[in-house]
Order: structure tokens, then sequence, then C-alpha cells
């Protein structure tokens, strides 16, 4: 009979499941409510205590197509940790066909108790710490949880609301397209013709992220320009870094590698855990780069706790210059998630009247909630994302 590892006290493995199917949101799946039931369902019929059998119960029930299956892989073994193979192999990798040979094994043979399964059941120790992780605050973790918040950060994805863009396409169902209607007909000598129709090319909105690396952010800057790197790889997005100096960081951030893109920033960035000059900061993004284009229409998110050490009514007033440009503004503060916090610091104050949602960013579940509202998730104005 398999060996079913112990999981934290009241943490049932139903949680750690959903929390995988959280993970794979955040990645860019549309692991809809929808699959993550069958998905439990699945894992039920099947033996929850055997990685293989909850990797092909998720791959069969949570991924809607071909684009989906790499990112599923990455995800689970982000999530659930290595499947005890080599280093070199990738993470996008299916579980070798060793892992299935072992579960067979297993199942003929009965185990001590005290031996180790060699696949890890997901329900383990690091699949449920993953999901006790993603609540617990950047600034309480040790060295290994911090490594493990770096392997899901790098399996996530932001890409803004999609948006009807002025361009058409070919498309079975739409509006009539006369222009090919008529070359149709034409080629056909007049003949009778099926009728050519065209659809707007639908596109996600860009995205671009002002990454506070002042004094006061030091303990999140690493957690969130590891965000910003998979939002840039993601797709549209543009990164600057605000402290005492304005600085574009999306080249930097380009690198495939998550720990060379962040070496990259460390260089390029002048003003590591220096001041706070949010509003002459704002006032540079939109005069060279927001009022040429970059914010027009664009979703705009500050990840900052609003600490600012010039003038309040400055940056208010920037605030609402960009909010007249944007097509969102969204506030991620770290210290909203604190007890009885409240937005009296100057700068966080004269900011919140042009905040189309202040969120919070503390941990691994609140930039999910930040990725969702980015995504278009309805927040009421100036509340949490949750």
């Amino acid at each position: 009979m398999d060996a079913t590892l112990p999981r934290p006290a009241g943490l049932p493995a139903d949680a750690v499941l959903l929390g995988f199917v959280r993970a794979l949101r955040a990645a860019g799946v549309d692991a809809s409510t929808e699959r993550g039931y069958a998905f439990l369902r699945a894992v039920a019929a099947l033996r929850p205590e055997m990685r293989s059998d909850v990797y092909w119960a998720g791959r069969a029930t949570l991924c809607g197509g071909h684009d989906d299956l790499e990112r599923y892989d990455r995800v689970f073994a982000a999530y659930f940790g290595p499947s005890g193979a080599p280093a070199r192999q990738p993470a996008h990798t299916a579980p070798p066909p060793r892992l299935r040979l072992v579960a067979r094994e297993a199942a003929a043979a009965p185990r001590a108790r005290g031996t180790s399964e060699p696949s890890g059941p997901p329900t383990a120790a690091l699949a449920s710490s993953a999901e006790v992780l993603r609540h617990r605050d950047v600034t309480e973790l040790d060295a290994a949880e911090r490594a493990q918040l770096r392997r899901l950060l790098s399996v996530f994805t932001l890409e803004g609301q999609t948006r009807r863009s002025a361009r058409r396409r070919a498309a079975r169902r739409g509006q009539v397209d006369p222009r090919r209607t008529v070359r149709e007909l034409l080629r056909r000598g007049g003949e009778p013709a099926l009728l050519r129709r065209h659809a707007r090319v639908v596109r996600p909105r860009r995205v671009v992220l002002l990454v506070d690396v002042s004094g006061s952010m030091g303990p999140y800057a690493d957690a969130l320009l590891r965000f910003a790197h998979a939002a840039v790889r993601a797709g549209r997005t543009e990164v600057f870094t605000v402290g005492t100096r304005l600085t574009r960081v999306t080249r930097e951030l380009s690198h495939r590698d998550p720990d060379l893109a962040m070496a990259a920033v460390a260089a390029a960035v002048p003003d590591w855990r220096g001041g706070t000059r949010l509003g002459e900061l704002l006032r540079e993004f939109l005069g060279r780069w927001g009022q040429r284009g970059m914010a027009r229409g664009a979703i705009v998110v500050l990840l900052s706790d609003g600490w600012e050490r010039g003038d309040p009514e400055l940056l208010g007033q920037q605030m609402r210059r960009l909010h007249a440009l944007a097509h969102q503004v969204v506030w991620a503060n770290p210290r909203k998630a604190r007890p009885g916090y409240a937005p009296l610091a100057a700068g966080m104050a004269a900011a919140l009247p042009s905040v189309d949602a202040f969120v919070e960013g503390h941990s691994l579940a609140a930039l999910e909630r930040l990725a969702s509202v980015v995504r278009g998730a309805r927040v009421a104005r100036g509340a949490d994302g949750a």
C-alpha cells in the first residue's frame, strides 16, 4: 500500500491542489473554476499521494491547449519541487516514465514506515509549504523560502486586459468585408460567392511598472523586480525603477535567466536604498515617455509604500496627469497588509484619489491578485483586489 506523507496541520489536500490551480492562473493558464473542480475529482479518483498521478490528472483537466503545456510543466516543477531527476533536466520536461514505474513498484510492495517516496507525493511538505508561502510576507521568509518564492515568481505572467485595435483580420464571423467580397466575386467572374468577413484584432494593453527601490522598500525590491522580470518576458511591459532617480530597466529585465536579469538591473540602477522623490520622478516619466504615448491607454502600476520625501502636492498633480493619460492606474503597497494600516502618509494620501485600484503587494498571493487586476478583474475603487 502506498505511503502517504503527512501534511501540515490545518491544511487539507484540496487546499494544496487549489493553490496549484491559482499558481497556474498566475502563470497565464486558463484554469477555470470548472477545470479546477474536474482536477480535484480526477485526483481523488486516482492516488492523491502520488506525484505522477497528480501530474497527469492536472495535465488532462487544467490545460486548454498546446500552449498551456509548457507553462503547466514549469509551474508544476516550481510548486511541487524537483522530481528527483538530474538538475540539468529542464523544468518544462514532463515527469519521466521512471516515475510511473516507481509508482507500480510501490503499489506491489509495502514500504516500511519512515521511508521516503522517491517521486514525492504532492501533498508533501514542499507542496504544502508552497501554499503556506503564498500568504506570508516577503520580509518574514528565510533563505530557503526566498529561493522557493523565486521559483514560483519565475513562472508568473502578466498581460494587460485586452482591447480591440483599429486593425482587422479575416474571420469566419464578423462584419462583411466589402473589398475582399468584391475581389472574390471578380475572381469568379461575377458568379455567386461566399461573403468574406473580418473582425477587429484583439491585443493586450501595454503595462508599465514603476518599482520603488528606495530604502523603505528594500526588503521587497528583489521580489517585486522578479515579478517585473516575469512580466517583461510575457508581453508588452515596460519597467522603471524609482527612488532618487528614474531608470528604465526593461532591457536589463529581458534576460531569460532571472538571476542574470537581477544582476543587470543591479548594475544599471544607481540609487538602491536611497530616498524617494515620487512626484519629481513621475513628472520626469510623463515628460520623457508617458506623454509621448507609453502611458496613453496603458495600465500603469506603481509598486511603492508611498513614502514621499518631496512635495506631496506635486505628487498629487502628477498622479492626476497620469490618470488622465492611462487606461487604469493601480497602486500596490506592501504596507497595506499590516494590521491597522491607513494611507496617512502624505504622499500616499495625495496620490490615492487618482488611483483606480489600491491593492497589497507583500506576498505571492498579493502579487497574484495584482496580476488578476491588471488582466481586468474588477475591484472596488480604493479597495484591495482580494
